[in-house]
């Protein structure tokens, strides 16, 4: 559905000109959004657009989503949907888009439609953009910008201080004094976050089948922030202050399988709260999301992540190949 919505959006077919007065991205990207996935079942039949590989992952499925069971555990009067998170599904609906932007241009080339593609290549470039600048946030860089300008303040403050001393304006110098002061402690604090976020360590990996440990619930990592990045508001909401290692650590955009809750959708998760199988896990993971940012499953039953997502987590390709001899005798050695 979210890309069956974009394709008509975007441009209804390949014949139909996108000239003249066609709305910027984001205006496309607000209908794509108010269009959320009502089901598993209608997101499935359009699977097949941007992944390759696995073709069990493909083939449309009939699912019959179970009802959603109450999540216990955790402090009282939290659930579950505390963590629902909709600016981590708006930034995989972004994802979805700007996939699907990439498609339109190379179909639009192959259809020899150059103005189209210039056209939809010019809005590629304006979600590129803004998605490199959030993933510089997230990633410590623009704090390591904020760092530099600092840097360069204090150097000119300090210019400012020599000359005002020289000139015997005490006034001035002690004010001077007091302002490289404050930038100093800016500077270190900024450059410190901007230094954890660089070495930040997580502890784990996209498409990774994981469990939360308050609520239950099965799901698969999609996404990661070296510290929680969500408003003020969420972070009250899911009591994150509560949490042993607080906001500062890696918080994990996850898959809610559908069939423990078909309306969690997905969720933002700190990453004490979350653990990693025991045994390799080859049940059954139903999510409308899965076959748009993942190849397939591994041995080890975790999920395959698109190299797309690889580059925009700057994440390295890890899978469990399967055994060719346990295959060749169903497993039994």
């Amino acid at each position: 559905m979210v890309q069956g919505l974009s394709l008509s959006t975007l441009a209804s077919s390949h014949n139909t000109c996108v000239c003249g007065s066609m709305p910027s991205w984001r205006k496309h990207f607000k209908l794509m959004r108010k269009a959320q996935i009502s089901s598993e079942r209608n997101c499935m039949r359009h699977q097949n657009v941007f992944v390759r590989g696995n073709p069990s992952m493909l083939r449309p499925r009939n699912i019959r989503v179970e009802a959603g069971w109450l999540f216990k555990g955790g402090d009282p009067g939290l659930d579950a949907t505390s963590e629902r998170s909709e600016s981590a599904n708006e930034d995989i609906l972004i994802f979805f888009f700007q996939l699907d932007l990439a498609t339109r241009v190379q179909y639009a080339l192959n259809m020899e439609e150059y103005d189209i593609a210039q056209q939809l290549r010019n809005k590629l470039t304006e979600v590129e953009a803004e998605v490199i600048r959030q993933q510089e946030g997230k990633r410590g860089s623009s704090s390591k910008s904020e760092a530099q300008d600092k840097a360069i303040s204090i150097i000119r403050l300090r210019a400012d201080l020599q000359g005002a001393i020289e000139s015997e304006n005490y006034a001035l110098a002690a004010k001077l004094r007091d302002e490289i002061s404050k930038l100093e402690a800016e500077s270190l604090a900024v450059s410190a976050k901007a230094l954890a976020h660089e070495n930040v360590n997580y502890s784990f990996r996209l498409g990774q089948k994981v469990r939360h440990k308050s609520f239950g619930y099965g799901a698969v990592v999609c996404g990661m922030d070296p510290v929680c990045c969500e408003s003020s508001s969420w972070m009250e909401t899911a009591q994150v202050e509560k949490l042993s290692r607080g906001s500062n650590q890696p918080f994990y955009q996850v898959l809610v399988d559908v069939h423990a809750d078909p309306n969690l959708l997905v969720t933002y998760v700190a990453e004490e709260n979350l653990l990693a199988p025991d045994q390799p896990d080859m049940g059954r993971f139903d999510h409308p999301y899965v076959s748009f940012l993942f190849y397939g499953m591994d041995a080890a039953g975790d999920f395959i992540p698109i190299k797309q997502l690889r580059e925009k987590y700057n994440r390295p390709r890890h899978e469990i190949p399967f055994d060719p001899l346990d295959e060749e005798h169903g497993g039994d050695a």
